[in-house]
């Protein structure tokens, strides 16, 4: 198959859950004999209008962009549509419900299958203005009608959609990324301060929907012994926010911001923690987590139904979204019980080696390209024998 690709950054992937996505899925498609063009940013690849290299046997092509916030991801997928519309792909593939807002121009200007992965409701996402929330929503009512199969990362995405659009689709869960080897000897912790197992770690952006503001509240109630928090992540638009964050840390010594990291600082960093705390309020399929259960690392997080999908059934520790007393009370509980805690994070990790396998997800997305390529549009009985399919296995980050 000719396979098209829409919404990505650019390769190799060096932030962003849709470009560790598509790191690791489309080259296994290569492998497997599939032809794959990515459409690209030029902003993001530093490289000329429409130069072209390969990676890892998928092409990357490089679009322009508007430097406007928003605007670079909107025009490139506008152009990405249209490109991939004027040649001849099995399968264009939008990823995000952004870029989905183009999902319909496929559907009349060419004789290829369109199908959207929407690996969370980034219009819900508090960065996001009046406009650009509903643009991104017009990009979740194109795909529901115009794309002939959808994607989605969880059960609740897949609820979501059966419910306020009566479409069936189909769930392939995402996988984690390969962390960075370390030489454990945790040089970069120890410039920071820490010792291993004795700091609360929290990875993500600092956006407000993912909550880091609670989880600094509830460690300065806490004022565990020894203890120290560690929040990585760099801002996304949300500079202001950023800054009420140092406010409300209060120049705690205890409390440590690194900005963004990667490789081995990120890997050292996570592998390191004592426990990884996700307090959001809004996700799709936590990357970020699934990293941490997949190196073995005790996860407590906020109730939402993504999490409870990933560590319920004691994988983990689960507190009231939004309750800064029940988080508090939770991670108090997971410094008291390290050893059950542990038992937690065995679990977790097996969990996520046997349902979040890449080759696994790879074999069920182009089993949706095949299913599409024989049908004018995905079958509801056979969505909904895909859907219904034991998640996959997985191991190895749109909104824009």
């Amino acid at each position: 198959m000719r396979i098209a690709v829409i919404g990505a950054k650019g390769l190799p992937a060096n932030q962003g859950g849709i470009e560790h996505y598509c790191q690791e899925m489309y080259p296994r498609m290569v492998e497997r004999n599939h032809s794959v063009d990515l459409f690209a940013r030029s902003s993001y690849l530093g490289s000329s209008w429409l130069e072209q290299y390969k990676y890892k046997g998928v092409r990357v092509i490089s679009l322009p962009c508007l430097q406007l916030r928003g605007a670079d991801a909107f025009f490139t997928s506008l152009l990405g549509a249209i490109a991939a519309s004027g040649s001849q792909y099995d399968i264009i593939h939008f990823h995000a419900l952004g870029p989905s807002v183009f999902s319909w121009l496929p559907k009349f200007a060419s004789t290829a299958k369109v199908v959207v992965t929407c690996q969370g409701l980034d219009w819900q996402r508090a960065k996001w203005g009046k406009i650009s929330s509903r643009i991104l929503h017009a990009g979740e009512r194109a795909a529901a009608r115009f794309a002939d199969g959808i994607v989605v990362v969880s059960d609740e995405l897949r609820t979501y959609f059966k419910q306020t659009y009566n479409r069936d689709t189909v769930y392939i869960p995402n996988g984690p990324a390969r962390y960075a080897p370390t030489d454990g000897s945790f040089a970069y912790g120890t410039s920071l301060g820490l010792t291993p197992g004795k700091y609360i770690t929290y990875v993500g952006r600092l956006v407000p929907e993912k909550r880091p503001d609670l989880l600094i509240q509830a460690f300065q109630k806490l004022k565990p012994r020894d203890w120290k928090l560690v929040l990585v992540g760099g801002t996304s638009d949300t500079n202001a926010f950023a800054t009420e964050l140092s406010e409300l840390a209060n120049n705690n010594p205890n409390i440590v911001f690194t900005g963004e990291l990667r490789g081995q600082k990120l890997a050292e960093i996570v592998r390191g923690a004592g426990c990884f705390t996700l307090p959001s309020d809004l996700e799709g399929l936590p990357l970020a987590m699934l990293e941490a259960m997949q190196e073995g690392v005790p996860v407590v997080a906020s109730d939402i139904p993504a999490h409870q999908q990933l560590i319920a059934q004691d994988r983990g520790l689960l507190f009231g979204a939004g309750d800064v007393t029940d988080c508090t009370q939770t991670l108090e509980r997971a410094i008291a019980h390290p050893e059950a805690l542990a038992a937690m994070a065995n679990r977790a990790q097996k969990y996520v080696q046997q349902h979040h396998n890449w080759d696994d997800i790879t074999t069920e997305t182009l089993n949706v390209y095949k299913t599409l390529n024989q049908t004018t549009t995905i079958r509801p009985s056979v969505a909904k024998q895909l859907a219904t399919t034991p998640p996959v296995q997985a191991s190895e980050k749109i909104s824009r």
